[in-house]
């Protein structure tokens, strides 16, 4: 997208907007599908916690994949969108044994991270095909906030506790027929991630009628020029080599699946913002925007990076900003930023805004979130009306005084 049509999409559809450029999605898309042609089988599930409006997820459709989810909701979410429910894996963390039951019932794969739920879906669904997700404690990612792949995570079933779900496989004669690998996000080396996948290979051994192997994702994307990120084509092809080998080994033909969020949307995703107000203090400059960390958490709650222009000022001198937000909080987006010189009333975009960023707003301080807007063959398309009062207000039962 041009940076003109960002400004004409902020002057149609007013500030503050999340915009989406659908060619860049299929485009990252078509990467990693490329990277893997050497697997016979491959499947690709658009984990839908990244960013779950209805739209995106029928681009996903159409473009062929199937969705990783981690609530009913999400299920409910991907089926309103035409998903076939084979092609969509349900794995979610926490949760009782009713809500699997209920996803049961919904026609979707089940993949089951604990030994007590894992034993009491055993008993009594012997019969339904069941995913066990492992954790093999090994962490290939940079960012400590959102690795999650260490021996004191909640996610996944240690690999040490192996023997324990063999156990329970044998008493209660359930049907295993994948094994999911949980390592976290932000993958910065492939060698440690192939490490992982060895353990995997190793787990995998130990059930003999497996339809598929999932690796998770965790692809890390570059968030300012010259940062590294995941080397997807080199990983595609020691993977895919090492996959055929162990399919051959294993004497059945298995699917390689994937479950990428951030490494499809991200790049592709764009935060449109209004400044409200340029402060100087005595030893910074302040350009405070039309929104907070109730649209946009990630820079507050993981540090994230989301390089920061001025659409109105692109040739501009550059200065130093300090780029916050209007809730009544420390909300800074950005400390002493080198951005083209700021006025008041221009339009600042927020790049690498397409995955967790309108999926973890809220209306703290009784904010309304933004619209969504999707850049398709050229054009914009609304795909979320902005909030209003009555929106805020229409689950409110008052009580009379």
């Amino acid at each position: 997208m041009k940076q003109t049509d960002l400004l004409h999409i902020s002057e149609s559809y007013g500030d503050p907007s999340y915009v989406y450029d659908a060619d860049l999605i299929s485009s990252q898309y078509k990467r990693l599908c490329d990277a893997f042609a050497g697997v016979e089988e491959l499947r690709l599930h658009y984990a839908v916690k990244a960013n779950s409006n209805l739209s995106i997820l029928k681009l996903f459709n159409h473009l062929g994949a199937g969705l990783d989810t981690v609530s009913i909701q999400e299920v409910q979410l991907g089926l309103r969108a035409g998903v076939n429910p084979k092609k969509i894996i349900f794995t979610p963390n926490g949760v009782s044994i009713e809500e699997l039951e209920e996803a049961v019932k919904l026609g979707v794969q089940i993949n089951i991270d604990n030994l007590s739920i894992l034993e009491q879906f055993g008993q009594k669904h012997p019969n339904i095909p069941v995913c066990v997700r492992i954790n093999p404690h090994v962490m290939a990612g940079g960012n400590s906030k959102i690795s999650v792949g260490h021996i004191d995570s909640k996610f996944g079933i240690s690999i040490h506790q192996i023997p324990h779900v063999l156990r329970i496989v044998e008493l209660t004669n359930m049907n295993i027929n994948g094994i999911h690998m949980h390592t976290g996000s932000d993958i910065l080396d492939i060698d440690v991630f192939l490490y992982a996948t060895e353990i995997l290979f190793d787990t995998a051994k130990n059930f003999k009628q497996l339809e598929f192997l999932d690796f998770g994702s965790g692809f890390k994307v570059s968030y300012t020029q010259g940062d590294i990120e995941t080397d997807i084509e080199e990983l595609g092809q020691k993977l895919s080599t090492r996959f055929n080998k162990f399919i051959s080994d294993y004497g059945r033909k298995l699917t390689l699946a994937f479950e990428p969020g951030k490494f499809l949307v991200s790049k592709a995703g764009y935060f449109l913002t209004k400044v409200n107000v340029v402060k100087q203090t005595t030893s910074t400059v302040f350009a405070s925007v039309d929104s907070g960390f109730n649209h946009l958490i990630r820079p507050m709650l993981y540090g994230s990076h989301h390089h920061i222009e001025n659409l109105s000022n692109p040739n501009g001198k550059e200065r130093y900003y300090s780029v916050v937000g209007y809730i009544c909080e420390t909300d800074t987006f950005g400390s002493n930023r080198r951005i083209s010189e700021i006025t008041e009333g221009d339009i600042l975009v927020f790049h690498n805004a397409g995955a967790y960023c309108f999926s973890m707003a809220s209306n703290y301080n009784s904010r309304f979130r933004p619209a969504e807007i999707m850049w398709y063959q050229g054009k914009s398309h609304l795909i979320r009306e902005r909030e209003s009062f009555e929106d805020l207000i229409h689950l409110q039962k008052e009580i009379s005084f």
